[in-house]
């Protein structure tokens, strides 16, 4: 029984410390680390899913978020620093995805992931001053590894196509999610 209420004390102490964590800012040399560690992810990615590298090709812009912690217990909290690279492989930006949930969930989680941002629409409501909220805006397709097979050029008719992939810890059970990915070196 202490066990759990531990655990129970811990949740609302790490989703504290997320939300009061302060927006780091990137000077003008950018964050190699993170760049690496991006980098290093999408590579992941193409390697396990091969067709992801030929959506890369048609995109206006990749977004990879290398790694993203998630932990709840009925309510959660996400968070997560990424980097959003030209077709050609420029940076273009770092931002930052946070979210919350609410519902039967209990445990924790990492994972990595990669948004193929296809539109022009994409790109300006995710560089807005407010951001992108997944499930509101650009439409948003979760690819798993059944769709990614079967995807070509004429399925794609979506603005933004999501790849999770690298998935370490348990997460168990359901619930309602929003997601905020906000630009964070202005």
């Amino acid at each position: 029984m202490m066990k759990y209420l531990r655990l129970a004390l811990a949740i609302p102490l790490l989703l504290a410390t997320m939300a009061c964590s302060t927006n780091p800012t990137v000077a003008n040399g950018g964050d190699p680390k993170l760049e690496a560690e991006a980098r290093q992810a999408l590579q992941q990615l193409f390697d396990s899913t091969p067709k992801a590298k030929d959506l890369q090709y048609q995109a206006k812009a990749v977004l990879v978020f290398p790694s993203i912690i998630k932990a709840g217990l009925i309510v959660g909290a996400e968070g997560g620093k990424g980097v959003m690279f030209a077709p050609d492989g420029r940076v273009l930006g770092y931002y930052r995805a946070r979210a919350v949930s609410y519902g039967l969930q209990a445990g924790g989680q990492s994972f990595s992931q990669a948004m193929f941002l296809m539109t022009d629409a994409a790109i300006t409501e995710l560089t807005s001053g407010t951001g992108m909220s997944v499930g509101m805006g650009p439409s948003v397709v979760v690819v798993d590894e059944g769709m990614a097979k079967s995807m070509t050029t004429t399925t794609l008719k979506s603005d933004v196509y999501a790849f999770i992939f690298g998935q370490e810890g348990l997460m168990a059970g359901l619930g309602l999610q929003g997601q905020r990915i906000v630009k964070f070196d202005d």
